[in-house]
């Protein structure tokens, strides 16, 4: 190939890069940029930002903890779902746990599924002043799981059980296991380090209610680890507190948690929510006016 003609072909494919580059790298953007300044989508593009007094305070389309220095719930505040997007609410580090069902035995070093949603439902009782017990939960807030070990039949079923462990209970931090026996044997409390898996994992319900008085979302975290909604019945759970917290009359708390309180989305999708930072900003504002 001559030089002219590769010299040709270089400055030909130069020019495409350039006009590719304001076209797609600087005309695009800003056209893009200039589109989302349109009234009605412009608060959108900015991130939905919540301002007071000029002074934005979050998004409404992310959610925020509302806990002190050290992670304890603050009374006077609404509290939002449970996240696990890094530290809570990270955008940077935006996902779920990834435990499904199945995860009812704690590991060492990261409690299971059922341990989490037992937890956080009797940290939720507590705060709120209601039951938090669910189904398959200990009363210490842990998942209700045994290890059955002793021979087995064709199905995998334990014939004669020779020993039972509760296996999210270890024995340094609970005195007596949430079960005295199963099947006339004595249930043990689980020894750090201990494996268990060679026995048939076994649920036990309780005497919990089918219908917890904590709802779902107060115990689980969502997908994205972001949302920033509630149930109106996680709200109306969280009422009096925060009414008694404030100093104000729980059917005014009520008044103003309807107030922000949004249906399914055109009717038909997705269920009734309230967004938390919209609402703990709402009550700020009225008790600032006095």
């Amino acid at each position: 190939m001559k030089f002219s003609n590769l010299l040709r072909q270089h400055a030909a494919a130069l020019r495409a890069l350039l006009v590719l580059t304001v076209i797609l790298g600087i005309g695009y953007p800003v056209f893009i940029w200039l589109v989302a300044q349109i009234p009605g989508l412009r608060d959108n593009a900015d991130g939905s930002l919540i301002q007071v007094n000029g002074k934005p305070l979050g998004s409404s389309l992310i959610g925020q903890s509302f806990t002190d220095a050290d992670g304890n719930p603050l009374p006077r505040y609404f509290q939002s779902r449970p996240s696990m997007a890094g530290d809570g609410y990270d955008p940077m580090s935006t996902g779920a746990s990834n435990l499904g069902p199945e995860s009812i035995v704690d590991q060492p070093d990261k409690p299971s599924l059922l341990t989490l949603v037992c937890s956080r439902s009797a940290a939720v009782g507590k705060l709120d002043g209601v039951d938090g017990a669910r189904p398959f939960c200990t009363g210490s807030g842990v998942g209700a799981v045994l290890s059955v070990i002793g021979p087995r039949d064709a199905g995998g079923n334990v014939v004669h059980p020779t020993q039972v462990v509760s296996v999210n209970e270890p024995c340094d931090t609970t005195k007596t296991p949430f079960l005295n026996t199963y099947e006339d044997v004595r249930v043990e409390c689980a020894k750090p380090g201990e494996n268990y898996s060679a026995g048939l994992i076994v649920p036990i319900r309780g005497s919990a209610p089918a219908d917890p008085a904590v709802p779902a979302d107060a115990v689980t975290a969502s997908g994205s680890g972001l949302d920033p909604n509630i149930s109106p019945a996680y709200a109306d759970l969280q009422v009096n507190r925060v009414a008694k917290a404030r100093g104000l009359n729980p059917d005014l708390v009520r008044t103003v948690v309807a107030e922000h309180t949004d249906g399914r989305t055109l009717g038909f999708l997705g269920e009734p929510r309230v967004n938390v930072l919209q609402l703990n900003i709402a009550l700020d504002s009225l008790q600032a006016r006095g």
